[in-house]
Order: structure tokens, then C-alpha cells, then sequence
């Protein structure tokens, strides 16, 4: 139901959510094509500093164990020491680029409901929400929401109740918290097997459970395979379906860290679970564990619960994502980064590209659409989108 305008709302061509690797990526393609940063376009960022959901990772996490990132455009990441912290590593980072190309990130902003206006102009409504009860509204004739997983760990149910602490992925404080603790990790992904080495260094007891058997790749990751895998995810979400867990397109790197765990047997799964029990376990093969300690790293799914009024999922739970991979079907204007193939870094910065340039588009369709095409523009914002038609995205 289109949403009724206010007198209060501020107007962006394009609203950015999110300023981790994919809406950055988007927000400097945006400047580079010619439009200004805080007022041709506003980027909102849910966290009270850079680094996305890099800036929730443990201490373990140094940027040594970190499985690539990559560089988000026009600017390399240099210098980092292997041993510090990956999340300071990447904070510090995402905080110069944003210094460096003027991006003006509004934080801590976060956008709880996008809304249509039924204009077709100012196609959507964003609203959002910051500290002590202050809100912001915006009105923008696209957006770009870049807003991840990490907000929305998912947790399967199973059969009865389990006393003791439980955890997810981003609950995660350091692995010598449960030093002489059982601890079960359940899930088949990178950060369920990290987890279980660094509690078995800790001085743990860590105890696996993977719903299918692990799957070691010694084959390198290459772009060719990472390229496969991206066409994977892209057929699904090409037909509105919920994209897979990352561990399930790519297998698990049987690297120089793990090979020893795997050949010791600490990296050996118990199989799935049946059930739990209020002081452990019980596996589908009929054993069971005693555990202190739950920690669910069984993955996330995509954060789109502020995109909820427009409609725009599937009966099968995903988004219909057109063959740029960031456009919505069902909702012109609307552009998906960092969901589907883009969720890993090199995906994402490429989605950002792409997102920026069609919303650049979306945004002039939009504004041809009335009588009054200046409505969008303001007289330095025509002069510099003059400059810009010899960028080349």
C-alpha cells in the first residue's frame, strides 16, 4: 500500500543501506559517476563505526585466518599485520576509505522499513532509526540495500530442550571462555571448523556435528572455480530461490592450518543430531555426548526484513533477482548487493558497480517520468552529471 508522504522526509536520488564491502563498493561508484555523497546520495550504516560486520568478529579472528578479502575499488589494502585482529585490520580500513573518497557515512542509522509511495518519482520511502529514539526519513527515487547476513543467524530446530549456555557465529567471544568445557559446534561451514580448532588449542573439549559429511577440497581456489560457484548461486536466485550456504556451492579448504586437526581427528564429525537432551546430545547413529556448550555456526541468512513492504519474496522464500544480479524483479529501483553471488567480498564489489550503475539509470527513468524533470536535480548536481558522461563505469 503506497506509503503517505511527509513534509519532514529529506529527498536523495538513491539511498545506500549498508556500509560494509558490497554498499561502499556502490557508494564510490556512485560518486564516480557524477553524483555527490550526502546529497545526491545518502549511504546508512546500522553500526556505531566502519568495518560492516567485520567489526563483530573475535580477537582470534587475526587477519592471518581471514579466507581473502578483497579490495574495494580505487583503493588496495596494504600493510595489515597477519596477527592482528582481522576486524581493527578492516575497521581501519573501511574507515580511511570512507575519509579518503568522501563518502559521509550517516551512522549509526539503521533502516527499519522501505516503503512505496506510489509516486513516479520518489518510488520509495526509507525510513530509519539511530540512537535515543531519532529517526530519519528519506525519500529516493532508488535504492541500494547492502545490508548482509550477520543480523539474522540461523538456528534448525531440534527435538527437546538443552540446559546449557547456547551461542551463534556472531555471539562468538574467545575460545579460551571454554577452556576445560565440552563444547559441540554444529554446522559444516568455515567458521564451524575454525571454531572447533580454536577451542581444541584452547584448552576445550570440541565436539563436531555436520548434517552431510564434511567435503575437503585440495584443488586451489581459483578465480576459475570461484567463477563456477558464482554461476551456481546466480541460477538460483535467477529463479527466486533462497541462495545456498556458502560451504555447500564451495567444499572446505583443506589448508596447512586444518590438515593437521583433519589427520588428528579432532576435525571429525559426529554425523547430525537427532536431538538434545538437557545436559547434551544425541546424534542421529544413536550415541550420545554429554556438552556444557552449544555453538550454533550454522549459518545466516540474507537481512531483508526492512525491505518487508515491498513485497518482494517468493513463495519459495527468495528474491526474484533479474540476470544483472542486482535488480529486483517484482520492484523497479530496488538493487540487491552482497545476496546471492555477490556475499563474498569480490562478488560483492562487483555487484556494487553494477547496483550504482543501474540505479543511476532507475533514478533518471524515474525523474523523465513527470512533467517537472528538475525535481531530482539541483543546478550542481545537473553540472556535475554533465562532467560525469565521459566516466565510464
Amino acid at each position: 500500500m503506497p506509503t503517505t508522504l511527509t513534509a519532514a522526509a529529506v529527498d536523495r536520488r538513491i539511498v545506500v543501506i549498508g556500509a560494509g564491502q558490497a554498499g561502499l563498493s556502490a557508494a564510490y561508484f556512485l560518486q564516480r559517476g557524477g553524483l555527490r555523497a550526502g546529497s545526491d546520495f545518502e549511504v546508512l550504516d546500522a553500526n556505531p563505526t566502519p568495518g560492516g560486520a567485520w567489526s563483530h568478529r573475535w580477537d582470534a579472528l587475526t587477519f592471518s585466518l581471514v579466507n581473502g578479502v578483497h579490495d574495494l575499488p580505487g583503493t588496495r589494502l596494504t600493510g595489515a599485520d597477519p596477527d592482528e585482529p582481522a576486524r581493527e585490520v578492516i575497521k581501519r580500513y573501511y574507515g580511511r576509505y570512507e575519509a579518503e573518497h568522501g563518502l559521509r557515512v550517516a551512522r549509526p542509522w539503521r533502516v527499519v522499513a522501505v516503503e512505496p509511495t506510489g509516486e513516479p518519482v520518489w518510488r520509495f520511502l526509507v525510513r530509519a532509526e539511530g540512537r535515543d529514539g531519532a529517526t530519519r526519513t528519506y525519500r529516493a527515487s532508488a535504492v541500494i540495500s547492502g545490508t548482509g547476513t550477520w543480523d539474522r543467524p540461523y538456528v534448525p530446530w531440534y527435538p527437546g530442550r538443552f540446559a546449557g549456555r547456547q551461542l551463534t557465529t556472531r555471539d562468538f567471544p574467545e575460545p579460551e571462555d571454554f577452556a576445560g568445557q565440552r563444547v559441540l559446534v554444529v554446522g559444516g561451514g568455515i567458521s564451524a571448523v575454525e571454531f572447533v580448532v580454536l577451542l581444541d588449542e584452547a584448552g576445550a573439549v570440541p565436539i563436531w556435528s555436520t548434517r552431510t559429511p564434511p567435503r575437503w577440497r585440495d584443488t586451489p581456489f581459483d578465480a576459475r572455480w570461484g567463477l563456477a560457484v558464482e554461476n551456481g548461486v546466480a541460477a538460483r536466485t535467477r529463479a527466486g530461490l533462497r541462495p545456498l550456504s556458502v560451504v555447500a556451492a564451495t567444499g572446505l579448504p583443506r589448508t596447512p592450518r586444518f590438515a593437521p586437526a583433519i589427520d588428528s581427528g579432532v576435525l571429525s564429525s559426529r554425523g547430525p543430531l537427532a536431538r538434545l537432551v538437557r545436559n547434551g546430545v544425541e546424534f542421529a547413529d544413536g550415541t550420545s555426548e554429554p556438552v556444557d556448550v552449544i555453538i550454533w555456526a550454522t549459518g545466516f541468512r540474507p537481512s531483508l526484513a526492512h525491505l518487508a513492504p515491498l513485497g518482494i519474496r517468493e513463495p519459495s522464500g527468495g528474491v526474484l533477482m533479474a540476470d544483472d544480479d542486482v535488480s529486483v524483479v517484482r520492484v523497479p529501483g530496488l538493487f540487491l548487493v552482497g545476496y546471492g553471488r555477490s556475499a563474498s567480498t569480490l562478488g560483492a564489489t562487483r555487484a556494487g558497480r553494477r547496483a550504482a550503475r543501474a540505479a543511476r539509470q532507475s533514478s533518471v527513468e524515474s525523474t523523465s517520468a513527470t512533467n517537472d524533470p528538475t525535481r531530482l536535480r539541483s543546478p550542481a548536481t545537473c553540472s556535475a552529471r554533465m562532467a560525469s558522461r565521459s566516466v565510464a563505469l
